[in-house]
């Protein structure tokens, strides 16, 4: 069994369409996924499956969600050893420890994320690594020029976690169900 982290794009956020927790658990059980567990309240979920193809269990989910819920999240997927290969990879842990500092983009899709191409005013900042951008926001994401001028790029929009909820999807990947 393969562990991996599911996230579903803009579930429970901004007054959008509510999608409860124990709802969502009981959605990815009956799509045949074991171990499910949720964080917080935004379409976080761990899970075990087989195989270790998360596109296919991107698909899955995104069809079980759009047949279970008025909304049809994206969904994107990596394994445990591909989320803390992530947390290895963070280029700007250096510059301050605060984890709402930091946040990390996950596009979907199998091929490596392109440069953005967006303005970046100091002291924000982005880096590009793998399937993930990584974003500095010292004063956080809400005010964030950069952030929006991110979503309003062109091109797979991905979801965002902050850096908090990373390490906390990380470790509970790593702890028993």
């Amino acid at each position: 069994m393969t562990v991996m982290v599911a996230l579903l794009r803009g579930v429970n956020v901004g007054g959008t369409t509510r999608v409860p927790m124990a709802d969502l658990r009981r959605v990815v059980v009956d799509a045949g996924y074991g171990a499910v567990r949720t964080y917080v309240n935004s379409g976080n979920v761990v899970l075990t499956a087989d195989g270790t193809d998360t596109e296919a269990v991107a698909a899955t989910l995104r069809a079980a969600c759009a047949a279970a819920f008025p909304v049809a999240p994206d969904v994107v997927v990596r394994t445990r050893d591909e989320l803390h290969a992530v947390l290895a990879a963070n280029p700007f842990l250096d510059r301050d420890d605060d984890p709402t500092h930091h946040h990390v983009v996950f596009l979907p899709g199998t091929a490596p994320a392109r440069d953005p191409d967006v303005e970046v005013t100091p002291p924000e900042d982005l880096a590009v690594a793998g399937r993930e951008v990584y974003l500095y926001l010292p004063h956080g994401i809400g005010r964030s020029p950069l952030a929006a001028r991110l979503a309003r790029r062109p091109g797979p929009a991905g979801t965002s976690r902050n850096w908090r909820t990373v390490t906390t999807l990380a470790r509970m990947a790593d702890e028993p169900a």
